[in-house]
């Protein structure tokens, strides 16, 4: 599919249709953060009593709150729709592995539309959308790529969905610009440290940009310096792995922290739109401690599992400090948000691709008029050739008011917004109006399943790559599980990363089992 960006201004019509136009002065630049596996509930000005969040506490009185921003259930699928402004179905991730994570080729992205508008753009985390050429962010309209491999770091899983071999948190090997580095550090710290290093160099260039840092933390395994929870260990209720999470968290919040006194100290703070995206999916090991009132987390279609907090700050944007707004919003809406603040008029292909609404008018007035709209759950994550039998397998469709789950349980998110009592029976328009648009999107999204047959190599190129460059092999990798004395990543007596790989490895299991 050609797809092309029309230029917005009057005058440039006369230019050819795929020709691209510089964006304006005024244009911001666009900083989109979004850690991996924390819930609605996990920060402190968000009301949990244990974690310390001062710098997203802080952002939060500058920024505008979206209160009713949803996500995917999973970690993949979100991605997807942030990157396409669509349903993660309609580009083929129905899962986090088997091939089921890539992106469709097909699939305009936010980077490709940006750069339509001037703007060079970054990756600094978590991609998750295909370890093959063709589906790897440098493909897909990234200019600078500083990410990991597959879903988690130390994700071993067989075919194009794994890491680099033997990788860990604490000094993992990264993928940049097109090939493997060494590192030495800790991953969030990391990740951050790129991305400023790259802002820097745009700001001095003078290049809007877009910076995109989708963390991996606090995604199992739960690695982090001690430093960073030791503290939590022996709160009520808090077990040394929550701990562990909450450090991974407190990391990134310091690290944000130290992003937004770079903003100040450039002295481009005012005019740089920063959305700070708390989760991906919804809550997993704070649950307990906190969940804000809600149901489910992720790998469930109830609130726990898709709503997310959404910060956005954007002064020069007049986007009103410490407010909320409650407006039904999602991730599928962060691509015309940007798309009209770049001053991207999209083609009529990509305006097909794109089934988000533009934020903008609820950015400069949180109660700005917002027809009602329907949102689609799916956790997706069926068993091979079994896509058509699992129609309403942990599926929800909502509007404002109402959500219709696995097509039998209806919750008033009005009345009852931790989804308790099932009315079902005392609504049945609702439930009719409900089922009819859900039997339209499934009907909708069946072409587009692209991944359900797809054949997965017999080697993770990624890891190929890691080898072609630094030695070994699967075999390699083999003899090293059969000697206790060696470990994953070459050296002797490596109980200590032995350790990390096991943790590593049960987590790839957890999330294949249980996302």
């Amino acid at each position: 599919m050609n797809h092309r960006i029309l230029p917005s201004v009057a005058a440039l019509l006369l230019l050819p249709l795929a020709e691209l136009y510089a964006a304006a002065p005024s244009t911001p630049n666009i900083i989109l953060v979004m850690p991996d596996d924390v819930g609605y509930g996990d920060y402190a000005c968000l009301g949990n009593p244990i974690m310390q969040t001062p710098s997203v506490d802080a952002f939060a009185k500058q920024s505008l709150l979206f209160t009713q921003f949803h996500v995917s259930p999973t970690c993949a699928p979100t991605r997807a729709a942030l990157m396409s402004g669509r349903h993660e179905f309609k580009n083929g991730v129905t899962h986090t592995i088997l091939e089921r994570e890539r992106m469709a080729l097909k699939s305009f992205t936010l980077p490709q539309m940006l750069k339509a508008a001037g703007y060079t753009s970054g990756i600094f985390g978590k991609w998750h959308l295909g370890d093959e050429d063709a589906y790897r962010p440098e493909s897909r309209g990234f200019d600078e790529v500083y990410i990991h491999g597959g879903g988690g770091i130390g994700q071993t899983f067989p075919g194009s969905c794994g890491d680099a071999p033997g990788n860990t948190n604490i000094n993992p090997a990264l993928w940049h610009n097109g090939k493997w580095e060494k590192t030495t550090g800790y991953c969030t710290d990391l990740f951050f440290t790129q991305a400023l290093r790259w802002m820097d160099q745009q700001r001095e260039a003078g290049r809007p940009f877009f910076a995109y840092i989708p963390l991996n933390a606090a995604h199992g395994p739960h690695v982090v310096p001690e430093e960073y929870y030791q503290h939590y260990v022996g709160k009520p209720g808090v077990s040394e792995e929550t701990a562990k999470f909450f450090g991974m968290i407190e990391n990134i919040d310091t690290n944000f922290g130290v992003l937004l006194e770079k903003l100040d100290e450039w002295k481009i703070a005012d005019n740089t739109l920063v959305i700070y995206l708390a989760t991906d999916n919804g809550g997993t090991a704070g649950r307990s401690i906190f969940n804000a009132g809600m149901k489910g987390g992720k790998g469930t279609v109830y609130q726990g599992g898709t709503r997310a907090p959404c910060f956005v700050r954007w002064p020069a944007g007049s986007v009103p400090a410490g407010a909320e707004c409650a407006a039904l919003t999602a991730h599928i809406d962060l691509f015309p948000t940007l798309a009209q603040i770049a001053g991207v008029t999209l083609s009529p292909e990509v305006q097909q691709q794109v089934e988000g609404r533009s934020m903008l008018p609820l950015m400069k007035d949180p109660k700005a008029d917002w027809a009602d709209r329907t949102l689609v759950h799916h956790v997706g994550r069926w068993a091979h050739g079994r896509a058509a039998e699992s129609k309403f397998s942990n599926s929800a469709i909502q509007n404002s008011r109402f959500t219709l789950v696995n097509n039998k349980e209806l919750y008033d998110l009005q009345s009852d917004p931790g989804e308790t009592t099932n009315v079902i029976a005392d609504h049945p328009e609702a439930v009719a109006e409900l089922r009819a648009a859900y039997d339209q999107w499934w009907q909708d999204v069946q072409p587009l399943l692209v991944n359900e047959d797809v054949v997965a190599p017999k080697m993770n190129p990624l890891k190929e790559l890691y080898w072609e460059l630094f030695g070994g092999g699967p075999d390699e990798a083999m003899r090293r599980r059969m000697d206790p004395t060696l470990t994953a990543a070459g050296g002797n007596n490596g109980a200590r990363d032995r350790a990390a790989n096991r943790r590593a490895r049960q987590a790839a299991r957890e999330d294949a089992a249980n996302e």
